[in-house]
């Protein structure tokens, strides 16, 4: 993990893709797409099985490291109306019962719109955008909220880096904006898809940014673009 200050606050860039606000023990995740895999098999499309379990693996990776007492995740928990099929439900729920105390909350997103809140089973707090979190607005879609430090997902953001022999990788990165108040509409943080079975958007960095691509179980910082 990666310890870094964001709008005046403490949190812990998590190489599963999660960022940790210490202060309030949250865990935020953005784009789980949890069932995505079942709706294409459904579609007729042959994709791998087994990503809930994986995806859920990792989370449980992150709350361990972290102690987390709390995940909100930021849209996109569902992918699709399929994605109630009962064998990736079945999973969610048995999660859900190795983790009775844990507070759970969705912050709607697009696809959220379209499969629906959680079963009530899972026991969440299901919100609208933007979910105030002390200078943090939660959201699902990376756009300004005034007075706050915005933190969402929907991008599934990736950097593209080149390695030995002019070998290029598309790593998953966390894409910060400047929270210094010196870019007006640049406070706006996007975190990585979090889902086994996610594509990703190459992103331009801008002056300002902070841009930390994962690699493995590595989260690394690059050099911030220097402002005019």
């Amino acid at each position: 993990m990666l310890r870094i200050r964001l709008a005046g606050q403490d949190a812990l860039l998590h190489p599963s893709g999660t960022l940790f606000l210490s202060a309030w023990r949250t865990l935020l995740v953005a784009d789980a797409h949890f069932g995505k895999a079942v709706s294409f098999r459904k579609l007729g499309v042959p994709v791998p099985r087994g990503t809930t379990a994986g995806t859920l693996d990792k989370l449980d990776g992150a709350l361990a490291d972290t102690g987390a007492s709390h995940i909100v995740f930021l849209g996109d928990f569902l992918h699709s109306v399929r994605s109630h099929a009962a064998g990736t439900q079945g999973v969610l729920h048995a999660w859900r019962e190795r983790h009775p105390d844990l507070g759970l909350t969705l912050v709607r997103g697009n696809h959220d719109d379209r499969a629906g809140d959680p079963p009530a089973a899972l026991r969440f707090t299901v919100v609208d955008e933007p979910l105030r979190l002390g200078p943090f607005a939660l959201c699902h879609h990376p756009r300004p909220v005034a007075d706050a430090y915005v933190l969402a997902g929907h991008w599934h953001p990736c950097i593209s880096v080149t390695g030995r022999a002019f070998e290029r990788l598309r790593l998953p990165c966390f894409w910060l904006g400047d929270d210094s108040g010196q870019l007006p509409g640049q406070a706006i943080g996007v975190l990585p898809a979090f889902g086994n079975f996610t594509g990703m958007h190459r992103i331009e960095p801008r002056a300002g940014d902070r841009i930390f691509p994962i690699a493995g179980e590595l989260v690394r910082a690059l050099p911030v673009l220097p402002v005019p």
